[in-house]
């Protein structure tokens, strides 16, 4: 009973922290505007840690890797907790562990990229003024075009959309997948 309860605690607290902590990531590499009231709780929810570790971590080729950095211990402090509580192991095997916190991170970002476009496309027929208009369209927008540019519209329905789940969905079943397992079977 314990067990679910710490369980839980880390779906629900740390987990999502880490996906918060790989969002900003993500915006600040794709120069995503975060004015906005999704933006100032990303920002405000992560300074905190952020702001420290950027004093240790310089950016590296313009990314912000304090923030990957804290994700990445995020996301391995939840996994190195899920498999103790799940095998009561004393012992970490760290590379199966590394491997598997690395593919997590890639899933998590294509997960918050599906996010992103279904939120996208919902408030694009519900309010297309809304503030967070600009800060999705940011983030999706480096992996429409190239998609927009060989995909017309079909009766003014951009199918783009629709093509990028269908390619996500793929690229997480096959080789992240192929990715989890191999890294799973290192633990």
């Amino acid at each position: 009973m314990l067990g679910q309860a710490l369980a839980f605690l880390l779906d629900v607290v740390v987990q999502p922290f880490a996906a918060v902590l790989l969002f900003r990531f993500h915006a600040v590499w794709l120069q995503v505007p975060m004015r906005n009231p999704l933006g100032e709780f990303v920002m405000a929810i992560t300074d905190f840690a952020v702001l420290r570790a950027r004093r240790f971590v310089p950016r590296l080729r313009g990314l912000d890797t304090a923030t990957l950095l804290l994700a990445f211990a995020a996301e391995f402090i939840y996994l190195a907790l899920f498999v103790w509580l799940q095998q009561s192991a004393v012992t970490f095997p760290l590379a199966g562990l590394l491997a598997w916190t690395a593919v997590k991170l890639l899933q998590l970002s294509i997960y918050l990229l599906i996010i992103t476009l279904l939120a996208e496309a919902i408030l694009s027929w519900v309010n297309p003024h809304t503030p967070l208009a600009p800060m999705l369209h940011a983030v999706n927008s480096p992996f429409l075009q190239p998609l927009r540019r060989r995909i017309p519209p079909v009766g003014n329905v951009d199918l783009s959309v629709l093509i990028l789940f269908i390619i996500c969905q793929l690229i997480l079943i096959v080789p992240v997948g192929a990715l989890e397992q191999a890294a799973q079977s290192l633990l």
